[in-house]
């Protein structure tokens, strides 16, 4: 497999690595920490002895040198290592790098999360400025960028085998959902609002389940990093969580296995699956480089602006269009946004568009090309000096 260059920048010290299965994480940590003491938890024979008694794992670190950096892959399968852990790094100086694909057992047990003794760290699907050369928008959208499946040359019948273990993997046998055939049906429903405002109650009634259902499976979903929701925005509170977020999935190739969608790419589709690309293109800058604070969409008398990114007190409004040409009313909601008297101080307004000429409106709203507004993003001056 070929090895692409990771954006994602190690932690000061110990941290968590979380991202979904196939995203590339072992590999990472294999490279940046190449002496490591590696304890896989997928190891079965491994994990069952640990699970029996959990003194062979501090057993285990004590055979170690002082200041030892250790990886332990797939802690959520035994969160109370974290106790242990937590001596270690107290009593003996260790770095350790805390890998996995949920957060959701983590979260559920109460766990002891070392106490702001470990930062975070997301990993994504491969950014087009870490395939450089190889990006193709094309293949992005219809087969996504998860590693795992773009090593296998974007093989449909990979994409399918990834949905399914991860019913079997983080679903199934986590045991966080009793009916799984009921989940499986709601998962082909959430797919349908990839993109769109998320109506709770809608999707309940379409997936024949409770609202509280939905609830509970929306969170999963979060919990298991395959979903994100994007907030409304409101003039007068910075973000606040609407009752209707947006709803996004973390890969194309994901979502639409997920519909059985796995043909060529239609133009119908490819509305969508362009902001889910942005959205998540976004969503990584946030994480690898801090690159703005918080994010929203915005929505006021049938005008939507996609995304607003906030630095301090200041916004970049943009809005996504999978089309090569542009037309005037792309910039319908970012007026209409300006007219709004938002409290954060909107300093750029831009429309992301397919073509490859960068243009100006008399009003001031920047038309740019993708290549260009992924370029800004990369060396972060998407925000005016």
């Amino acid at each position: 497999m070929k090895e692409y260059q990771r954006v994602i920048r190690e932690a000061p010290g110990s941290f968590f690595l979380f991202g979904p299965r196939g995203t590339g994480k072992s590999s990472w940590i294999r490279l940046a920490f190449p002496d490591a003491y590696v304890i896989n938890l997928l190891d079965e024979k491994l994990f069952q002895s640990y699970l029996v008694d959990i003194g062979l794992f501090a057993q285990t670190l004590r055979a170690l040198p002082q200041g030892s950096t250790v990886v332990v892959d797939e802690v959520q399968r035994l969160p109370s290592l974290l106790n242990e852990v937590h001596r270690f790094i107290e009593e003996r100086s260790f770095r350790f790098i805390l890998s996995g694909s949920s957060a959701r057992k983590l979260k559920q047990q109460g766990t002891n999360l070392l106490a702001g003794r470990a930062l975070r760290r997301d990993l994504f699907p491969f950014l087009p400025q870490e395939l450089g050369a190889d990006f193709d928008l094309d293949r992005v959208l219809a087969y996504g960028s998860i590693p795992v499946i773009w090593s296998q040359n974007s093989n449909p019948e990979a994409l399918e085998v990834y949905v399914q273990t991860y019913l079997k993997q983080e679903i199934q046998a986590e045991a966080q959902i009793r009916n799984l055939p009921s989940f499986a049906r709601f998962l082909n429903i959430a797919a349908l609002f990839h993109g769109q405002v998320l109506n709770a109650s809608s999707l309940a009634r379409d997936a024949g389940v409770q609202r509280t259902t939905v609830a509970s499976y929306l969170d999963v979903l979060e919990d298991t990093l395959m979903i994100f929701r994007l907030p409304g925005y409101k003039a007068n509170i910075r973000v606040k969580e609407r009752s209707h977020p947006k709803l996004y999935w973390f890969d194309a190739g994901v979502v639409r296995a997920i519909k059985n969608q796995l043909h060529p790419l239609s133009i119908e589709e490819k509305g969508a699956l362009f902001e889910g690309f942005i959205a998540g293109v976004l969503r990584a800058y946030k994480s690898y480089h801090r690159l703005f604070d918080d994010w929203a969409y915005w929505s006021a008398q049938q005008h939507e602006i996609d995304f607003l990114i906030f630095r301090g007190d200041s916004c970049v409004a943009i809005e996504v269009k999978a089309s090569a040409r542009f037309r005037d009313d792309y910039c319908s909601g970012l007026e209409a946004f300006s007219l709004s008297k938002p409290s954060a101080r909107c300093r750029r307004r831009i429309v992301v568009y397919l073509g490859h000429q960068r243009l100006k409106t008399s009003t001031g709203v920047e038309i740019l090309p993708l290549a260009d507004f992924l370029s800004e993003l990369e060396s972060a001056t998407i925000f005016p000096a």
